[in-house]
């Protein structure tokens, strides 16, 4: 497989006034394409840091971060705009959908932004997603008319309407309650099994076993870097919290 990521001595500093926080503290790590890696680390560990500098959503301060190659920090603004809404997908914990904006909408909003988009064409393969998650019958339905895991299976399909590289899954399970977090994490593992690289960031130890490979993270350094094996959750089987 090649190599999607490569991270390269990355550190984070924040500042207020004339006081520094440095938050990573000098992270390398390479992703090969089709993996499917868990960040996991407690609260203030530096992962959800970690994951906005991988989803090009804030900059390291120092260090160097490669996407297919491509030397990141040598893009400007825009051309950041544009690499991460063509190459990255997100799904966040607390969904981020449009409330008064129909499902096929919602879903469809990422390809509004590229312009090469075909309209129809991305219509058809959100159709054919929202079908495969099982809400097919939901395209007209707004989201407040949802459950908590059907929000969260619409920002799933609006993550891979671009055809992206990568998914980011910033705690997908954590507004859920154990059989839509089991249920997630089924879906996200198929995902992968189709090729689709992900990286998921969680606190929780049983999601982050669903995945092929664990960085745990503790004070803005790697602690351990495993291979997990990739746990399947059996059908109709327990998710735990």
């Amino acid at each position: 497989m090649s190599i999607l990521i490569k991270v390269e001595d990355v550190k984070k500093t924040f500042q207020s006034g004339e006081l520094e926080t440095q938050i990573i503290k000098g992270v390398s790590f390479g992703i090969e394409e089709g993996d499917f890696v868990a960040i996991m680390g407690s609260s203030g560990s530096g992962k959800s840091t970690l994951m906005y500098i991988l989803g090009l959503l804030d900059k390291p301060t120092s260090g160097k971060y490669y996407f297919e190659g491509l030397d990141t920090g040598e893009l400007d603004d825009d051309k950041l705009a544009e690499f991460r809404s063509e190459k990255i997908g997100f799904i966040f914990q607390s969904y981020n959908l449009l409330e008064r904006t129909s499902v096929m909408d919602n879903v469809l909003l990422p390809a509004t932004y590229l312009d090469n988009g075909d309209i129809n064409k991305a219509k058809k393969k959100a159709k054919e997603l929202l079908e495969r998650v099982g809400l097919g019958h939901r395209l007209e339905y707004s989201p407040n008319k949802l459950s908590g895991g059907e929000q969260q299976r619409v920002a799933i399909v609006r993550s891979l309407i671009n055809n992206p590289k990568l998914i980011l899954a910033d705690e997908p399970t954590g507004n859920l309650d154990s059989k839509s977090g089991r249920e997630i994490m089924e879906i996200l593992q198929n995902l992968n099994d189709d090729g689709v690289t992900i990286i998921m960031v969680t606190h929780e130890q049983q999601t982050a076993e669903c995945a092929k490979r664990i960085l745990t993270i503790k004070d803005g350094l790697i602690l351990e870097d495993k291979r997990n094996g990739h746990k399947r959750l059996a059908s109709g089987g327990e998710y735990n919290k």
